[in-house]
């Protein structure tokens, strides 16, 4: 559905809430030619105790961190985003939305570095269903490993949610839909698997769970860290600094995709392999369960997590 088909007519945007359509940048804005902001992408639920967004305080540090290897500062107080974000959805009488909110250099000079460019910020909510559509949250999806490579953290801070990074997944995900698949796997420069293009990966082997660690050169999802402890709570063991080879994929009794957009994805088949019996694992069912019953409060665990509008 694109934006114009929602019913979405405001956006925040440096102090201000404006109207959606007026809500713009100048054409020699900084970040636009050099890819110089950061952002998050949060989860705001429908619950039955009113709309809920899922770990936002997790994510507006992850924000606030992002910057710094850019030497950017961000001259609201997270206070005043949380403030601006609940009242942005409330006055879109929005329940269950996407929230994006991104930091970027704007209009002032046009070198590489910055120089005396402001760091504007921005944020817009808007309704967003499953990432990889309805049908793959059941019966999986179809990926592909990538010719494309993850950049190092050695070349690039890949823990810092960067607006130019995601170049390099939309040269993966593009790549796999071209070729018939819905998603990509990309390996990082080692050829060890690193994550999906906006999602980290999870697989499943004799009901142990293994997920690659930082080292190998991954965001550090909060879906992710969501799903580690929650498995941990239901008694499975997690392995969250494993090293994944290529050929591994292609052995795993199930495998599944974690993010904020994703949520909890299963993978049904990578490259021309199926994965397990070729639909949703018995252990991915579970933990996708208890994560949506969580995230939607059927159940009350982790009450911290949520910040209620």
């Amino acid at each position: 559905m694109s934006f114009d088909e929602m019913d979405v007519d405001t956006i925040w945007m440096n102090g201000e809430f404006v109207d959606w359509d007026d809500a713009k940048v100048h054409v020699l804005t900084h970040g636009l030619h050099y890819g110089t902001g950061v952002f998050e992408g949060v989860r705001c639920y429908d619950t039955e105790n009113g709309p809920a967004i899922f770990r936002w305080e997790e994510h507006l540090q992850r924000l606030y961190d992002s910057c710094k290897p850019y030497d950017m500062e961000i001259e609201y107080e997270p206070e005043e985003l949380t403030e601006a974000t609940l009242e942005l959805i409330d006055r879109q009488d929005l329940h269950s939305c996407y929230i994006r909110p991104i930091a970027y250099y704007g209009y002032d000079s046009l070198g590489v570095s910055p120089g005396d460019c402001p760091t504007d910020v921005t944020i817009a909510a808007w309704p967003w269903g499953a990432y990889l559509g309805d049908e793959a949250l059941e019966n999986g999806v179809k990926v592909m490993v990538s010719s494309w490579r993850k950049h190092s953290s050695s070349q690039i801070p890949t823990n810092a949610k960067t607006t130019g990074l995601y170049v390099n997944s939309l040269l993966a995900g593009e790549e796999a839909r071209r070729n018939g698949f819905v998603e990509a796997i990309v390996l990082n420069k080692e050829g060890n698997v690193a994550e999906g293009p906006g999602e980290n990966i999870f697989l499943v082997r004799d009901d142990e769970i293994y997920t690659p660690g930082l080292s190998q050169s991954i965001l550090d999802g909060i879906t992710r860290d969501s799903v580690i402890t929650v498995a941990r709570e239901m008694g499975y063991t997690v392995n969250d600094d494993a090293t994944i080879s290529r050929g591994e994929l292609n052995t795993a009794d199930e495998l599944f995709f974690t993010g904020s957009a994703a949520e909890v994805t299963p993978i049904r088949q990578v490259d021309n392999v199926e994965i397990g019996n070729g639909s949703r694992g018995p252990v991915t069912e579970e933990i996708q369960s208890k994560f949506f019953d969580l995230v939607n409060r059927r159940i009350d665990d982790h009450e911290e997590w949520f910040t209620y509008i």
